[in-house]
């Protein structure tokens, strides 16, 4: 099956980090498991992208600069479009029950705590993206 005919399968991610090293490590990870994957440095930037692509999935940050991922996920419950119900992963070195609380509170389906392994990484994007085997 062809790279591009795999990742229409699998599904579209959007990856929201403003670490350069994370969101290439995810990459990596997601589109040799057939995903395709779109970036974001922050919510400002991602709310964009959500606005104007269809996606299966959102794997977002806490800590960035602009608009954090807390508030961007706050931000997207409240749309009535399509993206209030969008699957999304937590992905965060913030380890503290509160954290993940707040998480929750806000909306995310998923909280894990950095650093990820690809093979952890890319089990829980396909199962929340419904794109399990």
């Amino acid at each position: 099956m062809a790279a591009a005919e795999n990742a229409a399968r699998r599904g579209r991610i959007l990856v929201v980090d403003d670490s350069s090293l994370v969101r290439l490590y995810y990459r990596g990870a997601l589109e040799r498991a057939g995903f395709a994957v779109e970036e974001a440095i922050n919510g400002m930037e991602a709310t964009e992208k959500v606005l104007a692509l269809d996606f299966d999935l959102l794997i977002v940050d806490i800590n960035m600069p602009g608009m954090d991922g807390l508030s961007f996920v706050t931000d997207l419950r409240r749309r009535e479009e399509y993206v209030a119900t969008l699957p999304i992963l937590m992905v965060s070195t913030e380890a503290g029950e509160t954290d993940i609380a707040d998480a929750r509170a806000a909306g995310v389906n998923y909280y894990l705590v950095k650093p990820i392994s690809e093979a952890d990484l890319v089990r829980h994007a396909a199962t929340l993206a419904g794109a399990a085997p």
